[in-house]
């Protein structure tokens, strides 16, 4: 369910119990900003393990792995675009 942050404010009590069978996204100037949801499912959230960086790294390479492949052969075939960058 989607709402305003005016009607967010207005039926504050009811989006409460709507948000008890599924999120609610309060929007401002058109765009989600906010999101209601039950304890139970902020529980859950709670709850998951953040990936850990080295997962999150392979997760990356294996799902953008062409354009990693395409980017290194560039490289090794023409080197660096900025050889020639020299730090202040």
């Amino acid at each position: 369910m989607r709402v305003t942050a005016t009607d967010a404010k207005n039926r504050f009590g009811a989006l409460c119990l709507q948000a008890k069978t599924g999120p609610v996204v309060v929007e401002k100037a058109g765009e989600p900003d906010t999101v209601l949801l039950s304890y139970a499912d902020y529980q859950r959230l709670l709850a998951q393990p953040a990936a850990s960086l080295a997962v999150r790294r392979r997760q990356f390479n294996a799902q953008h792995k062409d354009w990693l492949d395409a980017h290194n052969r560039q490289h090794d075939a023409q080197g660096l675009w900025n050889d020639d960058l020299r730090l202040w």
